[in-house]
């Protein structure tokens, strides 16, 4: 009997230590758990990780070598290796110009990504908001990510043309700064990771211009003929218009539309081309004296041309927030997100924006600029005319929208450079039929005779 109760005693001790192993794997998994589902809270309600800012500076870092190789021990604790073997190709689209990519002896984002996943990257560009959205919706575009701007992510949120994303494979979602999660745009941000950011600035070359630039009423005056170009596409084009007049960038009201297009269509007259990326290599090659340019391609410009500044506009800009996205038709959902997340490592993302010369809303890269970078307006506009005067694009309604394209046409049919134009064709036109008839009478007497 007592070796009964000994046996009974050892057993239950036996048991005890067993259920106090499994209650503290069972309690070290839910703690395990309870964190990364905390974490994917943490970023659906666009928190910050504060403990990762403040671990992230510029002594953690060898700065010289960052911007040349992947250093796999700055990345993150992410299984990148998963898909290796699944013979992915991931179709990105993004603007022209928009990444560290093809460069000798520097980081090339894609390369690394095909290296590190052994998915391969098919790389294609848009110049344009619109052509990429005409490219996804008429479904030419055969997309897994695309990094469009904030007023067409939310039209494309609203027809159906992106979808939401996994945050639980995008945890580097917790670098991007509070003030740039829930935007009107993506309230949620459900859809979207934000990439870069900026303003619209006026870039110029201070040998060709006769006064001081000023502001957007530069691109008006007389005295630039012939030497401005201007932006290619309605949206831009009309937010400068509007900001200029006093308006907003925003506007949905008939007469103040009707107004910029009254201006747009005086300013052609002094316009030497409507471009996009054309611009930086017709003010950069000085065949152009001035122009509406982005931010980050400007910095990039006067780097590479002395002889050129730029004017932060006085009456006002637009603040643009380009951001990453799925399209609903993509075929690689999973490698997508993967490709997102390896774009918001600390040093993927510090050389991309090194490379672009862009905003950025990632936290551990801002952490890294030195303290020129953080006091270029350029780079990192002030904290009060951001306030004060700058909007960011939100989507208008259709009818607006198709009101603007309306007037944008009829900008541009509008050939007429000059009020004698139309009548000196005329004169030509006149002159070329009495030359016809004149001969043609002549063909017929030699005929006779």
């Amino acid at each position: 009997m007592k070796k009964n109760f000994v046996l009974s005693i050892v057993l239950i001790i036996t048991l005890a230590m067993l259920m106090g192993c499994s209650n503290n794997t069972s309690t070290s998994e839910s703690s395990a758990k309870s964190k990364t589902l905390s974490n994917i809270s943490t970023t659906a309600a666009f928190s910050t990780d504060e403990g990762s800012k403040a671990a992230v500076s510029r002594d953690d870092f060898d700065m010289d070598t960052i911007l040349t190789r992947l250093d796999k021990s700055m990345l993150s604790n992410y299984d990148y290796s998963r898909l290796k073997d699944k013979n992915i190709t991931l179709s990105v689209c993004n603007w022209g110009e928009y990444m560290a990519i093809n460069q000798d002896e520097y980081f090339d984002v894609n390369r690394e990504f095909e290296k590190l996943t052994g998915i391969k990257v098919n790389y294609k560009t848009f110049a344009t908001n619109e052509e990429l959205y005409s490219k996804i919706k008429s479904g030419g575009g055969d997309y897994d990510v695309v990094i469009p701007s904030d007023y067409m992510i939310s039209k494309m949120i609203k027809e159906g043309l992106v979808q939401k994303l996994d945050y639980s494979n995008i945890p580097n979602f917790s670098y991007i700064d509070k003030d740039f999660v829930g935007l009107e745009y993506d309230p949620k941000n459900e859809y979207s990771v934000p990439y870069t950011w900026g303003i619209v600035c006026i870039v110029y070359n201070k040998n060709m211009v006769s006064k001081e630039i000023t502001g957007w009423c530069d691109l008006w005056d007389e005295a630039n003929k012939n030497h401005i170009l201007m932006f290619n596409n309605p949206r831009d084009a009309f937010g400068i218009a509007l900001t200029y007049l006093g308006y907003s960038q925003n506007t949905e009201n008939k007469k103040e539309l009707e107004e910029a297009a009254s201006i747009l269509k005086q300013q052609k007259n002094l316009v030497q081309a409507y471009v996009m990326d054309e611009i930086f290599d017709k003010v950069g090659g000085e065949s152009s004296a001035i122009a509406p340019y982005y931010a980050g391609d400007v910095q990039t410009m006067i780097d590479e041309n002395s002889n050129l500044d730029f004017c932060i506009p006085k009456e006002g800009t637009n603040k643009f927030v380009d951001a990453i996205c799925i399209p609903t038709a993509a075929k690689n959902k999973e490698a997508a997100e993967m490709y997102i997340n390896f774009l918001n490592e600390i040093q993927v993302a510090y050389a991309n924006c090194d490379y672009l010369c862009y905003s950025t809303p990632h936290t551990g890269v801002y952490n890294l600029f030195d303290d020129e970078i953080k006091a270029n307006p350029l780079r990192c506009p002030p904290d009060e005319y951001l306030a004060n005067k700058t909007e960011v694009f939100i989507n208008l309604s259709d009818d607006t929208n198709t009101y603007i394209q309306e007037l944008w046409n009829q900008i541009k049919i509008d050939k007429s450079k000059s009020p004698w134009l139309m009548p000196a064709f005329l004169l030509i036109a006149l002159a070329l039929t009495i030359f016809l008839n004149i001969r043609r009478s002549r063909k017929k007497k030699q005929d006779i005779f």
